[in-house]
């Protein structure tokens, strides 16, 4: 049977698993070796090379999932979405790129696109019209971010994919935030799509990797450079990531569930002023969200009313845990502008709306009732402190 007539918890559970033919084992066997047979066979096999028996197959999962022809593993995000640059962009090309996006990213691309002679121009804002301004003639690649870390904007990926190949300009993803089981970008048109596999492909928060998805051609280019950079990934860690990946389907699902009902409580609170959740109606893209994602995801923020301090709330939690990572079974908070866009000045994070009120909110699979009572009792318990 065809992957593509797979449906989803298929894909998670069974395509790219490596097959035990000796013992037969339920779950793919572990490859810790770093040396492989040289003479006479088909894949000279090197972890550097990305294609150890792990590697080589739990990249055939993620390019299913995203409708691609194939895919990379790596051992960060930062290393996914560098290498990826790197490959496609030299000294002399121009990036486009969004405003609102992870903090890392900005980062890497201010501090090492200089060394390297490569320009690039942040958009204004985040329609196609704002990315269309900012295209020059050597511009070479579009990099956009939709749902956007931390404020949930939302850019129109089509319009985004038609505008590159008007003008002979690639374009790439992170798509991180909704992960392949609430959107596919590559269905709209995009290039290649990038991942923070650490985030809801891992799902338990013990892995660090990252991975992206294209087209075999994109693909072998990007490999092309990854080995000369080495951000490979353990076997151990593939392994983890292959085994957590069987459950995505079932966590993404049952963590966006959860979030529509709690952004929906959380905007009617008295005491939050603003949430930033794609699913809400009154979110500014409400319908463009809806019509190129399956699901609002599970990723939200907001911001508490002056007179509550946000730091002070979020270490009166009991259930909802402060942590610098997302998308893990449990639920996180923490404040943008102490993590994910610390190294963003005080200007650049005023200028896309990032203020220390700012609450990035990640929904777990617990029961909503018992967040709903942790997010109140932080609150009572800071008005009576």
């Amino acid at each position: 049977m065809s992957k593509k007539k797979f449906g989803l918890n298929t894909i998670c559970t069974h395509v790219g698993e490596v097959k035990d033919e000796q013992f037969k084992g339920a779950v793919s066997p572990m490859y810790l070796s770093s040396s492989y047979e040289f003479l006479d066979v088909d894949v000279k096999r090197y972890p550097r090379y990305f294609n150890t028996p792990n590697q080589e197959f739990l990249s055939k999962k993620i390019a299913a999932l995203e409708h691609t022809e194939a895919a990379m593993i790596f051992g960060s995000g930062m290393a996914a979405i560098s290498t990826m640059f790197f490959a496609f962009l030299k000294q002399g090309d121009h990036l486009v790129v969004q405003n609102t996006l992870y903090g890392g990213t900005v980062n890497f691309i201010k501090e090492e696109f200089p060394k390297y002679g490569i320009e690039y121009t942040f958009t204004n804002g985040y329609t196609v019209e704002d990315f269309e301004a900012a295209i020059k003639p050597n511009t070479k690649l579009i990099h956009i971010e939709t749902p956007s870390n931390p404020l949930m904007t939302i850019t129109d990926i089509k319009a985004i994919a038609k505008l590159g190949k008007s003008k002979g300009v690639l374009t790439s993803i992170d798509n991180t935030f909704a992960s392949p089981v609430n959107q596919k970008p590559i269905d709209l048109g995009m290039d290649m799509v990038m991942h923070s596999a650490t985030k809801y492909f891992g799902g338990h928060s013990d892995i660090c990797a990252g991975a992206v998805a294209s087209s075999s051609e994109h693909i072998e280019r990007i490999w092309n450079v990854g080995k000369n950079l080495g951000g490979s990934l353990s076997d151990i860690t593939v392994w983890m990531l292959e085994r957590s990946m069987k459950t995505l389907g079932l966590r993404v699902k049952a963590q966006t569930k959860n979030a529509i009902k709690l952004a929906k409580w959380l905007e009617k609170h008295p005491k939050i002023s603003k949430v930033n959740y794609p699913g809400l109606k009154s979110h500014p893209e409400y319908k463009l969200a809806k019509s190129q994602m399956s699901g609002f995801g599970a990723m939200m923020s907001f911001e508490l009313l002056g007179d509550i301090d946000a730091l002070k709330f979020q270490k009166k939690l009991k259930l909802i845990k402060s942590s610098m990572s997302l998308a893990g079974i449990e639920s996180t908070m923490l404040s943008p502008y102490l993590t994910s866009h610390a190294l963003l000045s005080q200007q650049e994070r005023d200028n896309v709306g990032i203020n220390d009120q700012l609450i990035r909110f990640s929904v777990g699979i617990e029961e909503t009732k018992d967040l709903k009572r942790d997010i109140n009792q932080a609150i009572v318990a800071l008005e009576l402190s």
